[in-house]
């Protein structure tokens, strides 16, 4: 494919990129940090950085929200800032962007809008569904096998997706991630020990103890505000209230694989049966997870190497090899998708 050409891969909380120039992948937050809720104080990492830590008059904030874009000139703005600050992207380059499935066409759209209409003046914007890219990033055969599944565990969604010989047969996208996890916690430290801590307390919390071993003594010191005395503190929280609290969105999760498994054709839903479930997205790297959801469905769990980056390396690969680029990906301008324009 001659020209310049972009991988997006734009999650809630992070942005992968893949410049095939350079043959390089690169990231940065999806945050703004806004002064006056007018004024951009800091955009990317820097703006990050600030989230609850910055002082009242600057509010941090994501535009994405649930996989989908929330506040389209906020996300916009970022776009370009990145663009012009980061010096990484040609004007009229071609992008191939991965959106999530189980969502509506003109979200879908508003993904191919963003990069279309943005300082990037782009050449062309194509598409592909994230359960293929994820597919392809973790190196299966995606337009041979019978069956396959996919399941993206994000920061604030899951997304599950049933493929077969290049094609998707069934999607869901599950509004419980990582900061579902991280609120249940910070909820039960709550209600149980009348102590407040924040988000990103809560997710130091769950990545330290995982989902699943045999430890159930543990604790961590943490520190937050007492909510008797009103006055900042520590306290000690144990394993077991972590994980407690986190059983409930997990088996949310466990529920509609079940049930996706059900609904899937019986040829299909045999080749998944000897393949596996992939699992992929960054809370894939959460311990104990691929051994929890095995024995809870009753089917191999594979995890592949970088799990988080499996989306945008599926881009990387899309946008290098010919055959996928023609048959996994599509244009908006499509005469399919007229009826958006």
């Amino acid at each position: 494919m001659a020209g310049n050409v972009y991988g997006l891969d734009l999650g809630t909380y992070e942005i992968k990129v893949y410049d095939k120039k350079k043959d390089a992948i690169w990231q940065e937050k999806n945050t703004i940090a806004m002064k006056g809720k007018k004024y951009i104080f800091a955009t990317g990492n820097r703006a990050y950085e600030m989230f609850e830590k910055s002082p009242d008059d600057i509010e941090v904030v994501f535009p994405m929200k649930d996989g989908v874009i929330a506040h389209f000139d906020d996300m916009q703005y970022l776009l370009g800032t990145l663009l012009e600050t980061e010096r990484r992207f040609v004007w009229g380059a071609q992008y191939v962007i991965a959106v999530p499935t189980d969502v509506t066409e003109v979200e879908k759209k508003a993904f191919y809008d963003l990069v279309f209409h943005s300082e990037a003046k782009a050449k062309s914007v194509r598409i592909v569904e994230r359960g293929l890219a994820d597919a392809v990033g973790s190196g299966m055969d995606v337009l041979g096998e019978k069956g396959l599944f996919v399941a993206n565990f994000g920061s604030s969604t899951t997304e599950l997706s049933v493929l077969s010989q290049g094609g998707m047969v069934m999607n869901r996208l599950l509004k419980t991630g990582g900061e579902d996890f991280d609120s249940a916690v910070v909820s039960l430290v709550r209600h149980n020990m009348d102590f407040l801590i924040g988000a990103s307390t809560a997710e130091k919390l769950r990545r330290e103890f995982g989902v699943f071993d045999q430890s159930t003594d543990s604790s961590i010191r943490v520190a937050g505000r007492d909510l008797i005395s009103g006055v900042p503190s520590q306290i000690d929280v144990s394993i077991s209230l972590v994980r407690a609290a986190m059983k409930e969105p997990l088996e949310e999760c466990v529920r509609a694989v079940r049930s996706m498994l059900e609904r899937t054709p019986p040829d299909v839903r045999r080749a998944i049966m000897e393949i596996g479930i992939c699992l992929t997205g960054g809370v894939a790297n959460l311990r104990g997870l691929s051994t929890y959801l095995q024995e809870s469905i009753g089917l191999p769990v594979i995890i592949t190497p970088e799990p988080e980056l499996c989306a945008v390396k599926g881009l990387q690969k899309i946008i290098s090899d010919r055959d996928y680029y023609k048959r996994l990906t599509y244009s908006m301008l499509d005469e399919d998708y007229r009826w958006l324009r």
